[in-house]
């Protein structure tokens, strides 16, 4: 493998990606320390403390929690091309757009833009309104809103040309390094704090070598699944087109344990967040917020048998929208192709929409597993200065293993040996 990254850096134009891409990365990690102005730095460490905002923590880099340009990280972007995927099912003309080349992609890819500015602008306000009810803000009143809420949309933005010109000019997919980029680099902060509970006496070394067995256990079930697949066996039939005979091979069609990703977690964790963010504009003292600090907070026995349904529910969800299989059984029949012992058209679209259906249950239940699994990790091993999330280990070695396919790709055009030997 460290072979095959020295090759990497010999090639010039590989190289020059590559080394576009840690620039990009180091501008993001620069920025995630520019503060956003008017902000009571204080106030917000205390209001943000918790689990509960360690998620979006983690992925924005720590700039949640400092609350700088980039707090809000990219996930306004993201939520928009959720939206725009989702649109694409309601409204015929996107459906359209998408299927139109390249020119299609590039109007779907403006109208993601403009949403993303929306959506952040939106989600902007409403967290500066919550700060000033809050008292995090120095000076609260009008300009002080909209001062906060430019600043957030503007940073959001800046990522995004960020990310877009890193899938262009770089290597990988831009969005999906910044995200790897935020959950890495707050590995060091976190390890020193693990540090401190070891010299404090909070934890031991077993609690450590117990949590390193945990976390590769966890790495080598989310490579299995990430990679694990089912094929269907195809077969096409022979055809004679003139004087050459096509067809007669074998295939197959594979289909994904994971197909949905992180997706079902961001669209759950979105619904989750939904009661704490109406209980952020409501008192402390209201039943609203007793009843959620008692019986639906974040690690309760509620909160996380509804998160792992709705994670069920959002993988069976979005699955159904990304894949539909009287499409590929039609497609398979227009050249000739046919399932071994499963008729052509509605029969084969039916035995697919079974075998995907169990898929489908599996890597929800699998994804719902990882979504939960800080409160046992915590639980097992007394660690709680590192924020173990199954979630963020996802997206680093899905990221990660689509990256090095992108960097083995580039070898293999210039008969170089991959990563994978």
């Amino acid at each position: 493998m460290f072979g095959s990254v020295q090759q990497a850096l010999k090639v010039g134009d590989l190289r020059t990606k590559i080394l576009f891409t840690i620039m990009m990365i180091l501008v993001f990690r620069i920025g995630a320390h520019v503060p956003v102005p008017g902000i009571n730095p204080e106030a917000i460490q205390q209001l943000l403390s918790g689990q509960l905002f360690g998620f979006f923590d983690i992925i924005s880099g720590g700039a949640f929690k400092r609350f700088s340009i980039f707090a809000m990280s990219i996930t306004p972007y993201i939520n928009a091309s959720i939206i725009m995927q989702l649109l694409r099912v309601v409204i015929p003309r996107l459906d359209e757009l998408s299927k139109e080349g390249e020119e299609g992609r590039k109007i779907i890819t403006q109208y993601i833009r403009y949403g993303t500015v929306i959506l952040a602008f939106i989600q902007a306000l409403g967290m500066s309104f919550a700060l000033g009810r809050a008292g995090a803000l120095a000076n609260p009143g009008f300009g002080s809103y909209m001062i906060i809420s430019i600043s957030l949309t503007a940073g959001t933005v800046f990522l995004m040309w960020i990310g877009e010109r890193i899938t262009e000019n770089g290597i990988g997919n831009g969005i999906s390094l910044l995200i790897f980029a935020g959950i890495v680099s707050r590995i060091p902060s976190q390890v020193s704090g693990v540090a401190q509970e070891l010299s404090g006496g909070i934890i031991g070394y077993f609690n450590i070598l117990l949590f390193i067995v945990i976390a590769l256990l966890v790495i080598a079930a989310i490579v299995a699944v990430n990679e694990g697949q089912r094929r269907l066996p195809v077969q096409y039939a022979k055809r004679v087109v003139g004087r050459k005979l096509y067809g007669g091979q074998s295939t197959f069609l594979p289909l994904k344990v994971n197909a949905a990703g992180v997706i079902p977690i961001i669209f759950a964790m979105a619904l989750m967040m939904f009661p704490a963010t109406i209980g952020s504009w409501m008192p402390q003292t209201s039943k609203f917020n007793v009843f959620l600090n008692t019986y639906f907070h974040f690690g309760s026995v509620a909160y996380n048998l509804i998160y792992a349904l709705l994670i069920v529910f959002f993988t069976y969800f979005y699955v159904a929208i990304i894949f539909n299989p009287m499409d590929v059984a039609e497609n398979i029949k227009k050249y000739g192709g046919f399932v071994p012992g499963i008729r052509p058209g509605r029969p084969t679209a039916e035995y697919i929409d079974k075998v995907l259906s169990r898929l489908t249950l599996a890597g929800g239940i699998f994804l719902a597993l990882i979504a939960i699994l800080p409160n046992f990790v915590i639980g097992l091993t007394g660690i709680t200065s590192l924020w173990f999330g199954g979630t963020a280990l996802l997206i680093v070695v899905g990221v990660a293993l689509d990256t090095m396919k992108q960097i083995e790709s580039h070898l293999l055009l210039r008969n170089y040996e991959g990563f994978v030997k």
